[in-house]
């Protein structure tokens, strides 16, 4: 009989095979259909001394008109659909892992956001949002009055 060296992760990599099996193979439909209704693109936002910028991946844009920006009550929206070419009949497709249709993300911006002078770009798929800070300083000393 041949021994065979413990190796404590073994267990670990045969669930992980497992559940890659069952969210592939056995739901893909399911879980295709939701992440398309709830696809969220990947986000980024830093600040510089002027401004705040937010650089969202969306690859795939074509026309200008497939993005929406928006902001309301100091929450930034960006929202769309992306096309893809439906040419392709189901049963010819071996994999699907590009998304296609509506997206939509949101995030709550600084207190110093001037939201009335936002810019965007769009280039090699990936959308830059420029929002400058408020001049304005924002601290204020209250006076307290003592009785």
């Amino acid at each position: 009989m041949a021994l065979i060296p413990y190796d404590p992760f073994r267990h670990l990599e045969t669930i992980r095979r497992d559940m890659n099996r069952f969210f592939t193979s056995d739901f893909p439909s399911l879980f295709a259909q939701m992440d398309e209704q709830h696809w969220m693109p990947r986000m980024d936002m830093h600040e510089t001394e002027n401004e705040y910028v937010v650089s969202c991946d969306l690859p795939g844009l074509e026309r200008k008109e497939d993005v929406h920006i928006d902001v309301h009550n100091n929450v930034l929206t960006i929202s769309g659909t992306i096309q893809r070419n439906q040419n392709i009949r189901e049963e010819q497709m071996h994999r699907r892992e590009r998304f296609f249709g509506r997206f939509q993300r949101s995030i709550t911006l600084p207190a110093d956001a001037a939201a009335d002078n936002i810019r965007a770009t769009y280039k090699n798929g990936v959308l830059d949002i420029h929002i400058p800070k408020t001049t304005a300083g924002t601290k204020k000393r209250v006076d307290i009055e003592f009785h």
